[in-house]
């Protein structure tokens, strides 16, 4: 199979994400991929995406960079979600929730109502 077959996955995943000036190519045995997310946390889906592939660090050479540094990244609510869970899942701390409903005040008035498909800012750990 082909690098780039095996990798497809990573490769969709780049375009579901938005990455900007993205590419790949196959050269001296390895699967070169490049491109620019716009956050964090998009880089980081990307690289766990590439991780669940057997033989990854000898096969792929990946040059993701990152346009926005001011937060880690935007998250979509899922069914089931808290900002407790969420803070728990990104800043390590279920505790830290309000940092994320005050970085999200523009669009949550309380921080224990929160409807499946918001898209959250995730404030950067700290």
């Amino acid at each position: 199979m082909a690098l780039k077959e095996k990798y497809q996955d990573v490769l969709t995943l780049g375009e579901k994400l938005g990455v900007k000036g993205g590419g790949s190519e196959e050269q001296g045995g390895k699967l070169k991929m490049w491109g620019t997310a716009a956050y964090h946390y998009d880089k980081n889906r990307m690289w766990d995406k590439i991780k669940t592939h057997a033989g990854w660090e000898a096969e792929v050479a990946a040059d993701i960079k990152v346009a926005n540094e001011d937060i880690y990244g935007i998250y979509t609510v899922e069914s089931g979600d808290t900002l407790g869970k969420i803070a728990k899942e990104f800043l390590g701390n279920a505790a830290a929730y309000m940092d994320i409903f005050n970085i999200n005040k523009d669009q949550l008035n309380d921080p224990d109502k929160i409807k499946v498909g918001q898209e959250l800012k995730i404030p950067k750990r700290k």
